[in-house]
């Protein structure tokens, strides 16, 4: 009796799965695994993030004037002290471009607001695209740049 359970069981499975629309695998992105959100750069930590702008609420979009969009990415910086978590200032500037090479333009602006210091900046993207970030970090006090490098794919259908 348990074996026919399952011998049901499974055919029934079988035959819910076969119902489905039929897909290319092509169709369906594979899962990535996450990358580093953040590089230890001597005294300093850099975080960063990438994210499509349309994933902002409404109302933190209007506050920092960033045009909501599933075809605008937006890449998120900051800069803390390694010894005790505190934001600091830094020169940031950002080169971007796609895989097949074509560079995106990024100005960065900060935002300052006391316990903490954003540099946010945006730029289009389309469907599937993949950005490489090349970050380079001038905290204040320090003499010297120190570069960070990730890359983020775009799904905006």
């Amino acid at each position: 009796m348990k074996t026919r359970t399952i011998l049901i069981a499974l055919s029934v499975l079988g035959l819910v799965a076969g119902c489905g629309e039929q897909r290319d695998s092509a169709d369906v992105p594979e899962a990535q695994p996450a990358g580093a959100t953040s590089a230890n750069i001597g005294d300093h930590v850099v975080h960063f993030s990438a994210q499509a702008t349309d994933q902002l609420p409404p109302e933190v979009a209007r506050a920092y004037n960033i045009v909501r969009s599933k075809n605008r990415a937006m890449l998120n910086v900051s800069i803390l002290r390694a010894a005790d978590n505190t934001p600091v200032a830094a020169a940031v500037t950002v080169k971007t471009v796609n895989l097949t090479g074509q560079l995106k333009n990024i100005t960065m602006r900060e935002i300052n607001e006391q316990e903490a210091i954003y540099y946010i900046g945006e730029t289009p993207v389309a469907n599937r695209e993949t950005l490489i970030f090349d970050i380079s970090v001038i905290p204040e006090g320090a003499d010297t740049a120190s570069d960070v490098r990730f890359k983020r794919q775009f799904f905006t259908d």
